[in-house]
């Protein structure tokens, strides 16, 4: 079977499996044949992202966490989009 694209599902889970930011998240990567020349340069090229993301990242302390009612909607509208 061949396949042109992949994909690539990375879970962070504590710093030590190489969390950024304050929360279990996971990365889901397109992939295609040949985009790095060694396959696990792609950890590389996650560790550079999160590190820029987390210098525009503002983890306000202020920040309030949202409602069960607020999650409850965000959950129907990413069932809706997966459906």
């Amino acid at each position: 079977m061949s396949q042109k694209f992949f994909l690539f599902f990375d879970f962070q889970d504590g710093p030590q499996a190489g969390q950024t930011v304050p929360h279990v998240h996971i990365h889901i990567i397109p992939r295609k044949s040949g985009d790095f020349e060694k396959n696990d340069e792609i950890y590389d090229a996650i560790d550079v992202k999160e590190k820029q993301l987390k210098e525009k990242l503002d983890l306000d302390i202020d920040r309030k966490d949202r409602t069960f009612e607020e999650m409850s909607r965000e959950a129907d509208e990413y069932r809706l989009l997966f459906s």
